[in-house]
């Protein structure tokens, strides 16, 4: 369901918006992966705090969906 919502929002409203997330990838992009990969619990809650840094004063940048603990294991094993 929380995809479906960000991929309408994707489609919809930001196309009448243009690019104006200062991140990379764009905030709404963020929260497709974050709860593709996180689940939707954790996903929200990384979602809601980029968004929460997506501000005037933040200098933006590329910030990437942290992997989970288990990736982060299996990466270690190579």
């Amino acid at each position: 369901m929380l995809v479906g919502i960000v991929r309408a929002y994707q489609s919809v409203i930001s196309p009448m918006t243009g690019p104006t997330c200062k991140y990379y990838p764009s905030c709404s992009q963020y929260a497709l992966i974050a709860v593709q990969r996180h689940g939707a619990l954790r996903g929200s809650g990384l979602a809601a705090w980029r968004v929460l840094r997506c501000n005037p004063w933040s200098d933006g940048g590329v910030d990437d969906v942290p992997a989970t603990r288990r990736d982060e294991t299996t990466h270690d094993h190579h």
